[in-house]
């Protein structure tokens, strides 16, 4: 199997944050043109106990983690770039005990900003829950504080 450095280098941001492990977050593809992040179904992320729908902060989570991490697949280097604004369509609820998906991609890169789009799904990407856009500052490579995590993202040591 060939290597891919971008869903590597995206196992390794995933994996460096905690909200994102304690809800079992993973990635399950990444490329230039975007990345895929799957959210388990667990009783732990329930928003309603009788219909045992996902709770939409957790969906939130997905959607924000999937776009910011899709810099990754654009940036030739990890740089830190926190949400600016983030905007999510909710187009149903998703179904309980399925997995959904979160895809992003960037469309815009500029010297400060990127812009990133997607959506999240179930068993159908065409068939979506939610559509998600938001904007992520470049705060650059070498910010005072973040060497160990950039290092780590990097594929270095901790």
């Amino acid at each position: 199997m060939a290597e891919n450095p971008v869903f590597e280098r995206a196992t390794r941001f995933l994996s460096a944050l905690r909200h994102c492990s304690v809800l079992g977050l993973r990635v399950h593809s990444a490329s230039a043109e975007g990345l895929t992040v799957v959210l388990p179904y667990s009783p732990q992320i329930v928003g309603n106990p009788q219909t045992g729908v996902i709770h939409g902060g957790a969906l939130t989570t997905l959607m924000d983690t999937a776009c910011g991490m899709s810099t990754l697949c654009v940036l030739p280097e990890f740089e830190v770039c926190p949400t600016l604004d983030l905007r999510i369509d909710h187009m149903h609820a998703a179904e309980p005990h399925k997995d959904v998906y979160g895809f992003a991609q960037c469309y815009r890169v500029t010297t400060d900003v990127i812009f990133a789009r997607g959506f999240a799904y179930q068993d159908d990407p065409e068939q979506p829950i939610a559509h998600v856009v938001g904007t992520f500052m470049r705060m650059g490579k070498g910010i005072k504080g973040t060497k160990g995590f950039g290092g780590v993202i990097a594929g270095g040591a901790k």
